[in-house]
């Protein structure tokens, strides 16, 4: 996390004409809770109107200007974390494992391809989730699905099941909780490079990827004994010293989103301060839905998830909508295409931006695309198809030479046993022993590190 900051130069707003926080409301809001108690409801969000922000729009803008980078093919941008955020998670101990495994990855990009990393976490905030259906029926019940702990529990139980809108406000509590652990840790020492052999995890550092990330950091100590040795004083350079890790999430429950948008008063800007950065999921993403109506007016970053049944023309349609004033850095869309579909797929979607002369941020989201139902039952995902979608992925940018501008996985740093294969080969029959997710199944920490290693070699063969 940065420090706030005074806000930079202004800037034009970026909201249409007509555009309010509260516009939405005249579209059609898919994936939305039937909260139980309208006024309850109204009673929460005019409590988080006049409530301090998240984020400010200085940290804001300073994203939006390092992902201009990656737009124009000179960073590369790393955003993961969990698949859905407990509350019960928002403990130092869990924040801290989960930050660990970010930096350990980004270590291994920028050290391995030399490129500089965007640190984007899904932390302190990813409390919502769509549902494929708005109930889930058990031995003739019928209850609301689990949507996260911002609306309801995951428990099968009538109360756990009801909408409750004081869980907003327990959201906002969570997520302020775990922004500023993160701010202390990233800006307090805990991401010094001289530290980095103690972000090895001890059931990651047994392991063959342990042992290469080791390696790895023994070559950034030289590096920094070499540079000391030339005279330089690593201690007056606080880019080895501090990190910046943004915050991010699916910005799905409406409600919460508008309760915390504000209005930069130097800029006239309106910016969502409950995250850095907000993305639309593949359900939500319809052109004249209340998500896409919603985002086209705040001056956030935003994402979009695209998936195989996105057409060039619907994708293109979506980039007028959500950057028609074409600024690198501002949009990023993340295909979700699946192992098997990413090359076929992929490419006419590419060429199409491309052509219009939209400067997005093209990332993968290798994960949902490659869920499927175990022998065991439970849901998974496969180590080699999260890789082999991010070869595709790479593939068709070499072959358009185009950027492929970064990564977007669902991880944690538990040793959780939800995703098969990786290094260390975890099997069907190994799914239970330790499978904690309350909705997608995560890479644990030695798959996510052996991943960014190998998105790693792909980044350099890009270079090439």
């Amino acid at each position: 996390m940065t420090p706030p900051h005074a806000p930079s130069e202004a800037a034009p707003a970026v909201a249409p004409a007509g555009w309010s926080p509260a516009s939405w409301r005249d579209r059609v809001a898919v994936q939305q809770p039937e909260w139980d108690g309208l006024d309850e409801l109204r009673a929460v969000t005019d409590e988080l109107e006049s409530a301090p922000p998240l984020v400010i729009p200085g940290e804001t803008r300073q994203l939006s200007a390092s992902l201009a980078e990656v737009a124009q093919g000179r960073a590369f941008l790393l955003q993961a974390g969990d698949c859905a955020e407990s509350f019960d998670s928002a403990t130092p101990e869990s924040i801290e494992r989960r930050l660990r495994v970010i930096l350990q990855m980004a270590i291994v990009l920028t050290h391995s391809a030399g490129v500089p990393v965007v640190k984007l976490g899904r932390i302190a905030g990813q409390y919502a989730k769509p549902r494929s259906s708005s109930h889930e029926t058990l031995d003739e019940v019928s209850l609301p699905s689990f949507r996260g702990h911002i609306v309801n529990l995951p428990e099968f139980e009538t109360d756990a099941r009801r909408a409750d809108p004081r869980r907003i406000s327990q959201a906002y509590q969570r997520s302020a909780t775990t922004l500023n652990l993160l701010r202390a840790m990233t800006q307090g020492g805990y991401a010094d490079l001289t530290k980095v052999h103690q972000w090895n995890e001890a059931f990651v550092a047994a392991t063959g990827v342990g042992r290469r990330y080791e390696t790895l950091a023994d070559d950034i100590d030289r590096a920094l004994r070499f540079m000391q040795a030339c005279g330089l004083d690593t201690d007056e350079v606080p880019q080895l010293h501090e990190a910046t890790l943004y915050s991010s999430h699916e910005g799905l429950i409406l409600d919460y989103e508008e309760a915390l948008t504000r209005q930069d008063t130097e800029t006239g800007e309106f910016f969502d301060t409950a995250a850095h950065s907000v993305w639309i999921g593949e359900r939500t993403r319809d052109l004249d839905g209340a998500h896409v109506e919603y985002f086209s007016g705040i001056a956030n970053p935003i994402g979009t998830k695209v998936g195989p049944t996105a057409t060039p023309a619907e994708v293109v349609a979506l980039c007028d909508a959500l950057d028609p004033h074409r600024v690198p850095g501002r949009l990023t869309l993340i295909a979700r295409m699946g192992a098997e579909l990413v090359t076929e797929r992929l490419g006419p979607l590419v060429e199409a931006v491309a052509e219009s002369g939209h400067p997005v941020i093209w990332a993968t989201d290798p994960m949902h695309g490659n869920t499927f139902t175990a022998p065991s039952g439970r849901k998974t995902r496969h180590f080699d198809a999260i890789e082999q979608e991010i070869r595709g992925f790479f593939e068709v940018h070499h072959r358009l030479g185009t950027w492929p501008g970064g990564i977007h996985v669902e991880l944690t740093g538990d040793d959780v046993t939800e995703c098969l294969g990786g290094s260390e080969e975890l099997s069907d029959d190994q799914l239970g022993l330790r499978y904690e997710t309350m909705c997608d199944p995560r890479l644990n920490a030695r798959q996510s590190v052996d991943l960014a290693f190998r998105v790693a070699e792909l980044l350099r063969e890009q270079q090439h």
